[in-house]
């Protein structure tokens, strides 16, 4: 081989190592342009340090793209103890795309790998953090621009495209995750943050700073809204405060929890951006742990229905929660006339032994409730075929009510469906509209309902002779969608093809009770396990039913009952046909759950829901 080729040859087993800034490594856009190769006398200031490795920065520069901060990777004992917070370094590494697991969604982070040759060439230097909403404000309503549609990040197809395969330069002004990606491994300061959700199990909770946010609800946290474009907001501006680099740990937290200004990198792993503070966060305020009573209460008056709405969250006759649930029925719901409940499980809870019966545990859960009160509810459910409606495997979930047999009674003469029975409205022998089985379930045998809980619907009367119609359901779950702000623009909303399909079947069911009678008294209510910003899953709706929380003009900032990441957001809704929403209503979110002190304390990830409305 002649020495040309050798060179060649060698050139493609050593990358060549070249002198460049850190800012040259982070580039514009997603990707280093750099990676791959090895960069020799880098220098930067050593801004903090973990037990694998530690952070540089570089020189500052006029684009707001790219980033000053670049994460040096290490375990190695002897370059550990080498650089100190404070030291001017210079060294040789391999700049890499590193993806912290390995989810094909979680984007890569820049950093530079096998360190060698560190020379410290300074030491005590001040280190100075970037102050967060005074230097650089973050955006507050998109994600990222690859998010195209009408719903934004909820926009359906989802996974039409992906961050790293794109690679487009970066728009920090305009897109939440173009922001803290152009402040990757930077240290920065969070002036007095607040929590917007409980930890996680690692111990990681959401923040907002002290910038401009949208959606702040009361209780500190933000919800998920309508822009002022009509399209959804995804609250980019917030971020995770992870792992303290120092080794403590985070304190518990709860909902609006506000801390002591917090200084950390910016990072991204498993799927999300992070803080990596330098130490444990200080809490220096607590919001008040005590949840008012609804103001609607059930009255004599049989033409006004008090409804409640709660996912109990896999309850059986010995659920530890059982009392607590009784508990918020009674003394925060105030006892509704009726009550509809999602996630009853069956009389043996998750052991799967072919029971189906949920009898014991309605009953269980009535007799706590009287016991509390001095009301003593009557339950109806349809059971279902043994393992075939999803949830904890042999718990048989299903939608359930609890009823007042003083307000409320199931029409005379009803014949009870079973779980395959297909119920369907018609006239009776009254007169009026009821159900050919009652109660009943909604077209059981559909594959919309694969795997998943199918509606319960019954036929009420009233003593006076109205008539009430009630659809229970509880919509497959998002197990399997994909992280706000990973690599799948939109976002995959994991289910969303399904729950579309129920939501429609849903509404063809309404409409064959509204050809009979364009003035029935229709309540649909329960767990959707959808927010109603991702308009396309309720589409079918549109015209046809009307959401109580915007007829009763509830604050759109208030509308929730559920938290998850960096989002109070509503899963569960109730809808009433033109006929009950042209009287009037009125609906309050008891967040017995979510403004739990702690999350331990929590019974349900679920709020619960009362609403008063008018049937005559």
């Amino acid at each position: 081989m002649n020495t040309l080729r050798l060179l060649q040859f060698l050139s493609i087993l050593v990358p060549p190592t070249i002198a460049v800034t850190i800012a040259d490594i982070q580039g514009n856009a997603w990707k280093s342009p750099l990676v791959g190769q090895t960069v020799q006398s880098l220098t930067g200031l050593v801004t903090a340090k973990s037990s694998s490795g530690f952070y540089l920065l570089g020189d500052p520069v006029d684009d707001v793209r790219v980033s000053r901060g670049l994460t040096v990777f290490t375990r190695t004992a002897s370059i550990l103890n080498q650089v100190h917070v404070g030291d001017t370094v210079s060294l040789t590494g391999l700049v890499s795309e590193f993806r912290s697991s390995s989810d094909p969604d979680d984007l890569t982070a820049t950093e530079l790998q096998s360190p060698s040759n560190i020379v410290v060439i300074s030491s005590n230097n001040t280190v100075t953090p970037l102050i967060l909403g005074v230097e650089r404000p973050p955006p507050t309503q998109g994600l990222s621009s690859l998010d195209i549609g009408q719903d934004g990040w909820l926009s359906v197809p989802s996974n039409q495209s992906r961050v790293d395969s794109v690679n487009l330069p970066l728009q920090p002004n305009i897109y939440g995750m173009d922001f803290w990606s152009s402040l990757e491994s930077q240290l920065v300061t969070i002036r007095n943050p607040i929590a917007i959700n409980f930890e996680n199990s690692f111990g990681e909770f959401w923040v907002r700073g002290d910038w401009p946010n949208t959606g702040e609800n009361g209780r500190g946290g933000l919800s998920l809204t309508f822009a002022d474009d009509g399209v959804p907001t995804s609250n980019p501006e917030v971020i995770i405060v992870g792992s303290p680099l120092d080794g403590t740990k985070n304190p518990h937290v709860c909902v609006g929890k506000a801390f002591a200004d917090i200084t950390g990198v910016v990072v991204y792993q498993f799927g999300f951006y992070y803080i990596l503070p330098t130490t444990a966060p200080t809490i220096v305020a607590t919001p008040d742990p005590t949840v008012p009573a609804t103001s609607l209460t059930s009255i004599q008056d049989d033409c006004v229905i008090t409804i409640g709405d709660y996912n109990v969250e896999n309850l059986t006759p010995t659920s530890s929660s059982l009392k607590t649930v009784a508990t918020h029925i009674a003394n925060f719901l105030l006892t509704p006339d009726l009550m509809f409940l999602q996630e009853i499980q069956d009389n043996s809870g998750a052991t799967d032994d072919g029971i189906v019966s949920a009898n014991v545990t309605l009953a269980t859960l009535s007799t706590s409730v009287a016991s509390l009160s001095n009301v003593t509810y009557n339950f109806v459910d349809l059971a279902p075929q043994n393992d075939q409606d999803g949830g904890q495997p042999g718990g048989n979930i299903r939608p359930a009510y609890l009823y007042r047999s003083t307000k409320l009674s199931i029409v005379t003469g009803s014949t009870p469906g079973g779980p395959l029975d297909a119920t369907q409205p018609v006239i009776g022998s009254d007169g009026k509209v009821t159900f050919t089985f009652n109660p009943g379930r909604i077209d059981p045998t559909n594959v919309a309902w694969d795997s998943s809980r199918k509606p319960l619907v019954v036929a009420w009367d009233t003593p006076s002779g109205q008539r009430l119609f009630t659809i229970n359901v509880h919509l497959v779950s998002k197990l399997g969608s994909s992280s706000t702000q990973g690599n799948s623009r939109p976002p995959v909303n994991a289910g969303i093809d399904q729950r579309t399909n129920q939501v429609e079947t849903v509404a063809n069911f309404v409409r064959s009770i509204l050809a009979l009678d364009p003035e029935a008294n229709i309540i649909l209510a329960g767990d959707f396990n959808e927010y109603v910003q991702t308009r396309s899953v309720f589409k079918s709706l549109d015209g046809l039913l009307v959401e109580v929380d915007e007829n009763s003009g509830v604050d759109p900032v208030e509308r929730y009952t559920y938290v998850f990441d960096q989002n109070s957001e509503q899963l569960d809704h109730i809808f009433v046909s033109s006929a009950i929403a042209k009287r009037g209503t009125k609906v309050e979110h008891v967040h017995v759950n979510n403004w739990s002190p702690t999350l331990s304390a929590r019974t349900s990830d679920h709020d619960p829901s009362v609403a008063q409305l008018s049937i005559c």
